[in-house]
């Protein structure tokens, strides 16, 4: 079970007295603090080559460089999608680049507020940014402090495509939550220096929204379709010099002299020359009047159509379509299935076709670090060696053309590897538009569906990558309305989804997923069934850590049981739910009942799985953790040795389990005062985690905290400040300020303060946290009990005896009611309210 230690101040008790860590019991890992790096010489992020048929639209460039010359200059390019907005930045940006080389680029694409995220990680892993692979980094926090350093060098930021006021002005809610329950982060609008090495140039269709980041209306420049002139130079460096000038001008204006409608047109007739030319096309255009009148009808409270986009360009794309489905019906189809995806960052290997092996879904059981234990069937796959060989080449053929010719159409891009393509969201727009005037809209929503979720893996660790590559695509899944005959598929993607997301402390988007996932499978399989028991679990899993006690006890109970009935007492499923709900009365600080709960779980798996199982040792650590918060240290410490020493045999030195169990034992060796020992494990198990989980683990935070602890119970007290305050911080912004995790993370800095006698400081904290804890805990829980002890503790030393006493005595007799005479604790706070007394 995971531990954040806290810290219990007086003689009363020698040892580290250790908080709630209100996750789950059996996942602590300890990583080594990330190693400095040599900063790079500035260089340039831009996604996108430069555009060898660009054409300088009169002075917009200068005044783009006008306004970024000024001290924390910033300018924004306002106008429709389609008309060039980007890719006049892309040409700055790339002309910067090679004019200013010590200047840094920067390129965010601020669509969506994932990709926002994702566009700082860029950059932060681009200048190789301190504290940045830390698991609960506030990468926002860090770039901004980063941006507004002087000494790091003059920037340019792009944000490209902003066109969502809510993407850059409400809180964050992707990829972490939001609100009192995660964290409640600012705004990624306020993470925007006005520093004077730096400028930001935005791209948008908002008016208002540009002005809201520039701060001046002359700082804004309207971005129209081009000028007649420059529309023909742009169609004539596309299609060389045209035959007539006049039917040229005719079809530029026809194409109301967009730039993007401008280039596609020149795609397509290039595509089917000589058979077309710009006669033909422009005669082909003025024909499909029908279709124009209908786009041009458009109503702008319709949510199916885009206010923002060109009615030429719509228009133009379902031209472009046509004809590459009249070609090559399969990039057309692969085009159409791309318009699901977020528009960015779309694999490769997700588009192509599906092999002949066969997938079988499994239900997994849910345990206490909420991935569970997996069940022992396999895939069915398909033996046959026949023509398979030929069959593939021939699919990755066929899909290498399909991708040729959207590319030609300039309709997908693809990233500087190859293995990604990202698609004009004006293009996707299209795309479904004209999927929904044909009746095909629902079967690609269904293809679409069970494309991402044969691919979306469930949330282990193993499967973080995927998971990571795959999660802002199954974030689309949750907006689409499936058919009935794909319900059950939906519901196991957002349930996979759910999952990763938890895992990764995104729990406002998990509780969104998986409660999707679960009214799905309640209604189509019924309350009994096994997937509909995880799929509970799971939801119960996330109230757990958002500290909703109350209702994930609940669902527990519901959960163990219906195990029992539908399955048996000694289900495995049966003994998680049973474990899942010891683990809920192990965070409220209900010892004997979870105690007893763990016992016949890890009695009935010795006799049920063997000793030396993984679910076994799972449950002997539970045990010992609740050995562990009852202060019977020697209990905890006998089991927690068994735990690693059989971990080691059966699962190697370096397993995710075995390095647990050796921080497990640390937090007890640390409770007794041997800290030479706690720290020996303590830098082998981080050491080993690095190396084995990355430097990027999401118990980051607990490790750090652990560590502080045991540079404070050594007296090392600046660096375990240090450690602290980046604990605290990154708790506040992750999980919320009343948060139990953070709640401790405050008490273990006010620990530090106390120890370094400052006072002020440690009990502004104290008081902030034991409040909060009442409220958010209840006034008896262990944790606000031990806030109390602290307290009292501070205020003595402020010589305030007489309130001192008081709240110790208070204390000490709640901890007799709560956890018993002879808990440590008691005894401690009893010692305490003696010898001041005397």
């Amino acid at each position: 079970m995971s531990r954040i230690p806290s810290t219990s101040f007086g003689p009363g008790n020698r040892g580290q007295q250790v908080g709630q860590n209100y996750g789950t019991i059996n996942a602590e890992f300890h990583l080594l603090p990330e190693r400095l790096e040599t900063p790079p010489i500035p260089f340039a992020t831009i996604p996108f080559s430069r555009d060898p048929d660009f054409v300088d639209r009169g002075d917009i460039l200068d005044q783009i460089d006008k306004q970024c010359s000024k001290p924390a200059g910033r300018v924004a390019l306002v106008g429709l999608g389609g008309v060039g907005k980007s890719q006049l930045a892309i040409e700055y940006a790339h002309r910067i680049a090679e004019q200013q080389p010590d200047k840094w680029v920067f390129w965010v694409y601020a669509g969506t507020q994932a990709r926002v995220e994702e566009g700082f990680r860029t950059i932060a892993d681009a200048v190789k940014l301190p504290g940045r692979n830390q698991p609960k980094a506030d990468i926002p926090q860090l770039m901004y402090s980063w941006l507004s350093n002087e000494r790091n060098g003059r920037w340019i930021m792009i944000l490209d495509s902003a066109d969502n006021r809510d993407v850059l002005y409400n809180a964050n809610s992707s990829p972490s939550p939001t609100s009192s329950d995660a964290h409640d982060r600012r705004s990624f609008a306020t993470y925007l220096p006005q520093s004077r090495n730096g400028s930001i140039i935005v791209t948008t269709r908002n008016r208002d929204l540009a002005f809201k980041l520039t701060g001046r209306r002359q700082n804004m420049i309207d971005v129209g379709p081009m000028a007649q002139t420059d529309a023909l130079t742009l169609l004539e460096k596309k299609l060389g010099s045209p035959a007539s000038l006049d039917v040229a001008a005719d079809l530029v204006k026809a194409l109301d002299l967009v730039p993007l409608a401008i280039s596609q047109a020149a795609a397509y007739i290039q595509a089917r020359a000589p058979r077309t030319s710009l006669e033909k096309y422009l005669a082909e255009f003025r024909e499909n009047e029908r279709k124009r009148a209908r786009l041009l009808g458009y109503d702008g409270g319709d949510l199916r159509r885009d206010g923002g986009a060109s009615n030429a360009i719509l228009t133009t794309w379902q031209i472009s379509f046509d004809h590459i489905r009249s070609k090559r019906r399969t990039a057309a189809d692969l085009l159409s299935l791309m318009s699901f995806f977020d528009r960015q960052g779309i694999p490769g290997w997700v588009l192509k076709p599906p092999r002949a092996t066969t997938d079988t879904a499994r239900v997994q059981n849910i345990d206490l670090a909420g991935v569970g234990e997996s069940d022992a069937s396999g895939d069915a796959t398909d033996d046959g060696i026949d023509d398979d060989a030929d069959v593939d080449d021939a699919l990755d053929d066929g899909f290498e053309d399909d991708v040729a010719m959207l590319r030609d159409y300039c309709l997908i891009a693809v990233d500087v590897n190859g293995d990604e393509f990202e698609m004009h969201g004006l293009v996707q727009l299209s795309t479904k538009r004209w999927l929904e005037a044909s009746g095909q809209l629902g079967a690609f929503i269904q293809q679409y569906i069970e494309r991402i979720a044969t691919s979306f893996p469930i949330g282990d660790y193993e499967n973080w990558a995927t998971c990571r590559e795959l999660f802002a695509h199954a974030q689309m899944a949750v907006n689409y309305q499936p058919s009935e005959d794909i319900m059950e598929t939906w519901a196991t993607l957002l349930y996979n989804g759910g999952w990763y997301a938890r895992s990764q402390g995104i729990y406002e988007i998990a509780q969104q997923m998986l409660a999707k996932a679960r009214k799905v499978r309640e209604k189509r399989l019924g309350e009994e069934d096994v997937a509909t028991l995880a799929s509970i679990t799971m939801f119960a899993l996330v109230l757990l850590n958002r500290g909703r006690w109350d209702e994930a006890e609940k669902l527990f109970v519901q959960v163990m049981e219906t195990s029992k009935t539908k399955l048996g007492a000694d289900h495995p499923s049966t003994l998680t739910s049973m474990a899942n709900l010891a683990s809920t009365f192990w965070n409220q600080g209900r010892w004997e009942e979870a105690e007893k709960l763990f016992v016949q779980v890890m009695e009935t798996r010795k006799t049920k799985l063997g000793a030396d199982h993984p679910s076994t040792l799972a449950s002997m650590a539970n045990l010992a953790s609740t050995f562990w918060n009852q202060g019977r240290w020697e209990e905890a410490e006998k089991l927690e040795v068994q735990v690693m020493e059989t971990s080691k045999t059966k699962l190697g030195a370096d397993h995710p389990d075995t390095l647990t169990s050796m921080a497990n034992l640390a937090s007890t060796y640390r409770n007794q005062g041997r800290w030479e020992e706690a720290e020996k494990l303590e830098v082998q198990v981080m050491e080993t985690s690095k190396t084995k989980l990355g430097a990027d683990h999401p118990d980051m935070l607990t490790s750090m905290a652990n560590l502080a602890s045991t540079y404070r119970n050594q007296g090392r007290w600046e660096e375990a400040e240090k450690l602290e305050v980046q604990v605290m911080e990154m708790s506040k912004t992750k999980l919320g300020a009343d948060h139990p995790d953070t709640l401790t993370s405050m008490a273990n800095l006010a620990s530090t303060f106390w120890n370094q006698g400052r006072w002020e400081e440690a009990e502004k904290l104290e008081v902030q946290v034991m409040e909060t804890s009442k409220t958010k805990l209840g006034a008896d829980h262990p944790s606000t009990l031990m806030n109390m002890n602290n307290l009292a503790f501070i205020w003595k030393s402020q010589g305030r005896y007489v309130d001192a006493l008081a709240l110790m005595d208070d204390c000490a007799q709640a901890r007799r009611r709560v956890l018993g005479e002879q808990h440590p604790y008691t005894l401690s706070s009893l010692t305490t309210v003696s010898e001041w007394s005397s």
